[in-house]
């Protein structure tokens, strides 16, 4: 159980930097100021400030965040948007009064809110000294003494701010910034997922990924394979005169046959000798349901493999190779999937798990190693760069869609169209939480 959380946790926590390293890079790119970058939701563990962005570590492992300047939803910039730019402009200055590190004791303590004389005579220090001062770090400096104190002066320019200081809060400001980079910003983070995929699966083919051999363990009652001879313990050597390594090239082999007729190669252990033996089978459907368009399933022979396996390392090059071919057989994997459950070919409950089921997850794996691990923390990140594409409110898709709505309108929807939407949004998320929370906790039941 402890592996589990663990397991789930680190797979979670890794994810998520991904995800929003994504947005934080593009952010940055774009010239937008990320005032936090946090792993986990609040309440705040630990955190420090390096640049402009404080890094923050929180105490709810499932989830994570990048905060920048300007409410996402707002159209123009408010007053408290100028006190929060003017805030974490204050904390440039200290830092770089400081020399570039992170605030002394006696620079913190020049800047107290309680010590406004000390305040002010830092601000007509730097003004006076050969420091290099932007234009709105000099604007804040000369209010401070003006006014004689922070406070006062964080609020007469938050509510009357000069032309200047409005400039500059507009070029690093997220909702002020052009379409183009808004949606490269909000868009960065699901690709983040996405192309991390194929950097996790060459890792693990570099590593050594467990094959499954080619070797029957049960032979279905009434199908080709049993009626062509095959019995447990077969190892399958070829298909079509198609040399067979892995049970992946065998199950491929069968499905791709369209229902003709396979010459099976195969060897049989009997007698302390290996027999060589060969056998036409013609694969049959399925009796599982397609998708609602086609009641057909897939080409089978009725065999189940035993389990024998062996760890098949790849060099570089062919691992990065195998690791692009292997990520767009899981994107199209879970396209399928995701079909099959939007045309109602698959239940919700089968497919849908939460917490409870990705911990589980994540041990199962952990316990057969870091290959299998890596696997696993693959599929999920391609499907947590999917699933937040979708076009809800409150996911990245549904900020994408604003925008595309934006883009064709000329202009962006109404301030309170937007609320009521991310209000309907929150209110789904919360209940597919809900719905597979409740999902996993009927699954533990079942055993």
């Amino acid at each position: 159980m402890l592996l589990s959380i663990i397991a789930a946790v680190g797979v979670l926590a890794l994810l998520i930097v991904v995800h929003e390293m994504g947005h934080f890079l593009a952010a940055k790119r774009a010239g937008v100021r990320v005032l936090r970058f946090s792993i986990g939701y609040p309440p705040k563990i630990f955190g420090i400030r390096l640049g402009q962005t404080e890094y923050m570590l929180s105490a709810t492992p499932f989830g994570g965040y990048v905060r920048m300047l300007g409410d996402e939803v707002g159209e123009e910039l408010s007053p408290s948007d100028i006190r929060t730019y003017l805030s974490e402009l204050l904390k440039d200055i200290v830092t770089k009064a400081s020399g570039g590190g992170h605030g002394g004791p006696e620079q913190r303590k020049g800047w107290s809110k309680s010590a406004a004389s000390a305040s002010v005579e830092l601000a007509k220090t730097l003004l006076s000294g050969k420091a290099h001062l932007r234009t709105e770090e000099r604007l804040l400096l000369e209010e401070i003494v003006r006014q004689g104190s922070i406070e006062a002066a964080l609020d007469s320019l938050s509510l009357t701010p000069a032309p200047e200081l409005l400039d500059a809060v507009r070029q690093e400001a997220f909702p002020t910034q052009p379409l183009r980079k808004r949606v490269a910003i909000v868009l960065a983070g699901p690709l983040a997922n996405i192309l991390f995929v194929p950097v996790i699966l060459t890792a693990v083919f570099a590593y050594g990924i467990p094959v499954l051999l080619p070797v029957v363990g049960e032979v279905k009652p009434g199908l080709p394979a049993e009626q062509a001879g095959l019995r447990p313990g077969d190892r399958i050597v070829a298909v079509n005169q198609q040399k067979i390594a892995t049970w992946d090239e065998l199950s491929r082999a069968v499905r791709s046959s369209g229902g003709r007729p396979l010459l099976i190669e195969y060897e049989r252990a009997e007698g302390g000798t290996t027999l060589k033996l060969s056998a036409t089978v013609r694969p049959v459907r399925d009796t599982a349901k397609g998708l609602a368009s086609s009641n057909a399933g897939i080409w089978m022979i009725g065999v189940l493999p035993r389990g024998d396996s062996t760890v098949k390392r790849f060099g570089p090059v062919s691992a990065a190779v195998q690791g692009v071919l292997e990520s767009a057989r899981m994107a199209g994997t879970l396209i399928l999937g995701l079909a099959r459950i939007f045309t109602g070919a698959t239940p919700l409950r089968e497919t849908l798990g939460g917490p409870i089921m990705i911990a589980r997850l994540a041990g199962e794996q952990a316990h057969q190693g870091l290959a299998n691990l890596g696997l696993f923390m693959a599929m999920l990140s391609l499907e947590l760069g999917v699933i937040n594409l979708f076009p809800i409110p409150m996911l990245d898709g549904g900020h994408l869609l604003f925008f595309l709505i934006e883009g064709v309108r000329g202009r962006p929807l109404q301030v309170r169209h937007r609320e009521l939407a991310q209000q309907v949004g929150l209110f789904l998320l919360m209940a597919l939480m809900a719905f597979v929370i409740f999902n996993d906790l009927t699954r533990l039941a079942q055993g």
